[in-house]
């Protein structure tokens, strides 16, 4: 008898699972052919050996605990920002963003020109999604959407539209879906772009009839589009950081989604001098250990949130674009180009 059940779970682990058994899953597949005119046939081989993915349903399936205000008041933990920068912007992902410049420069130069992104950001938000493509994730992203879109989490709608995406991607592109990876989430290549962000931002920018993420001449042309269809304004300056009375900001709310006209920020100063910015502007706050860090941020500041709700994360490209600048400038060297 255990013989036979070893030679079960052997077999289940190399075909995996039916989900052409579920009728959520064939009418998918029914819906899937009248839109978009898939193939019955390629989506039915496919969902009928679909390995699902724990970690990802663990991670969507689990509830979020925030802490309430009166615990924060009660208990107060500062330094997230310490935290959180010392992650995202290092030496040597600073070191590591100059060589990505170097070794597509003639990429970037073309796609600054074309879509008025400096090259830095770009190479910034590849170097923090993927640390310049090294880790583009190694989930299987058909059989990660497909245990994300049908099994009970709180995400399944948001999922299977990624999904329905995901096979359009990959007809249309000729990719085959069980080859793609991606991360826990579904996310793919440089960029970590979701599916859905192909076909409203991605660009093939290499002309080879198809838009890969995993291709560096479209990653950088598909974040570049992705920030000026989002509002990103040529020329224009992202943050800059200001001085404030006393080591905790308590004076305004602040946020990457309030505006303030500048003039109404008494005893708030640019710590560079004047800055060239004459729009409403965000006030950033950054927790650190023994005090709050607090910034102006622009129009192209918002813009950032736009690739990650998140005032952190938006803080930690301009700061990783603005080192690796520096070391550009600071450290020169011939130019390798591709």
């Amino acid at each position: 008898m255990k013989y036979w059940v070893m030679l079960i779970l052997l077999a289940l682990s190399l075909y995996g699972k039916d989900y052409t058994r579920y009728e959520k899953t064939r009418e998918f597949i029914d819906k899937m052919v009248l839109k978009h005119n898939l193939p019955f046939t390629w989506l039915t081989s496919l969902f009928q050996n679909v390995t699902p993915q724990k970690v990802p349903l663990r991670f969507f399936s689990a509830k979020k605990h925030k802490p309430s205000p009166a615990l924060k008041r009660k208990y107060p933990v500062h330094g997230s920002w310490d935290r959180y920068v010392r992650l995202k912007v290092t030496p040597k992902r600073i070191r590591e963003g100059a060589a990505f410049l170097r070794r597509y420069d003639r990429i970037f130069r073309r796609v600054e020109r074309q879509f008025g992104v400096p090259k830095e950001y770009i190479a910034a938000i590849i170097g923090i999604e993927s640390l310049y493509g090294k880790n583009t994730g190694n989930f299987p992203v058909f059989d990660t959407l497909t245990t994300l879109a049908f099994e009970p989490n709180r995400r399944n709608k948001f999922f299977k539209s990624e999904l329905e995406e995901f096979l359009k991607l990959c007809y249309e592109n000729r990719f085959d879906p069980r080859r793609v990876k991606g991360s826990f989430a579904g996310a793919i290549g440089l960029g970590q772009f979701m599916p859905s962000n192909y076909e409203a931002y991605g660009i093939d920018f290499n002309k080879d009839g198809r838009v890969s993420m995993l291709h560096p001449h479209d990653a950088i042309a598909s974040i570049a589009n992705y920030l000026r269809k989002n509002g990103w304004r040529r020329g224009e300056p992202v943050a800059t950081r200001v001085s404030y009375p006393g080591n905790r900001f308590r004076l305004f709310k602040t946020g990457y989604n309030r505006l303030y006209q500048r003039s109404r920020l008494k005893q708030i100063f640019p710590k560079n001098g004047k800055w060239n910015y004459h729009d409403p502007v965000r006030l950033i706050k950054l927790d650190r250990k023994d005090y709050d860090e607090l910034w102006y941020g622009a129009k192209n500041f918002y813009v950032l949130t736009r690739y990650n709700h998140s005032a952190y994360y938006a803080m930690s490209v301009h700061q990783l674009a603005e080192g690796i600048r520096n070391y550009v400038r600071n450290r020169p060297v011939h130019l390798v180009r591709k």
